[in-house]
């Protein structure tokens, strides 16, 4: 797939680490130019324009957006992978915490498609790509707020490509499962054993480890890709199977 993306140019929000940062590392190497918003954006990878922005902030996302179009002349491929994280049963998490995690997940991707919308109305490639999880389609114990704004996400995916689909953009999401990503570095760190917990979350998996970045990057990359017109309102799981596998107990 080197050189699918020449003469595109890609954002990536949340770009400066973790999968964001694979992502953005993937579609650069594809030819991409590629512009990583984040709230620290001094972490950036080198060959990036890296743009200071607070998807929980309107004027933020709106004078990020503005700049990518003024200094890389357009936008072709947004990927959404900005978001945070949420633990807890539903009586665990007070409103203020509902609010803040919903403003981010949710209302953040809206907040950054509505604003990349018009340089993507003119882009003949537009592709939006929205990082989902494992969480909008399997319930997992402890992570109800986390859950009800990826699955949110998964709901707006499938309405937003319904109604850009006529104007030439497409939108799919990807579900990654359990990553190997800083925040999950440390969630394992403040756990009371943290090797205990790591291999509570490879088993988890059907594959039996974490999902790497990397491969998240791949799928991103698939969706994103010109070649594949014809898929919109789509997912893909990156998850080693857990969404769909039942496996019996190894040795059994």
């Amino acid at each position: 797939m080197a050189g699918a993306f020449a003469g595109l140019t890609a954002v990536v929000t949340g770009g400066s680490s973790g999968i964001g940062a694979a992502i953005a590392e993937r579609l650069a190497g594809g030819g991409a130019r590629v512009a990583v918003l984040d709230r620290d954006p001094d972490r950036a990878a080198d060959g990036v324009l890296a743009v200071a922005a607070d998807i929980s902030d309107d004027a933020s996302v709106r004078a990020a957006i503005q700049r990518v179009v003024d200094e890389l002349g357009g936008i072709d491929i947004l990927v959404n992978n900005a978001g945070i994280g949420a633990q807890g049963t539903v009586a665990d998490n007070p409103d203020d915490e509902w609010a803040r995690v919903l403003d981010v997940n949710v209302v953040g991707t809206a907040r950054v498609s509505r604003a990349a919308l018009p340089a993507l109305r003119a882009s003949r490639h537009a592709a939006i790509v929205n990082i989902c999880s494992i969480v909008a389609t399997a319930g997992l114990p402890n992570r109800v707020l986390y859950s009800a704004s990826k699955g949110a996400v998964l709901a707006m995916t499938r309405a937003m490509a319904a109604d850009h689909l006529r104007e030439g953009i497409r939108v799919n999401c990807v579900h990654p499962g359990t990553a190997d990503t800083p925040w999950v570095g440390r969630l394992l760190a403040d756990a009371d054993d943290p090797a205990a917990e790591r291999a509570a979350l490879e088993a988890r998996q059907p594959h039996g480890r974490l999902v790497s970045p990397d491969e998240v990057a791949e799928a991103v990359a698939y969706l994103a890709d010109p070649r594949n017109g014809s898929t919109t309102g789509a997912s893909i799981a990156v998850d080693g199977g857990m969404q769909e596998l039942r496996l019996r107990p190894a040795g059994s």
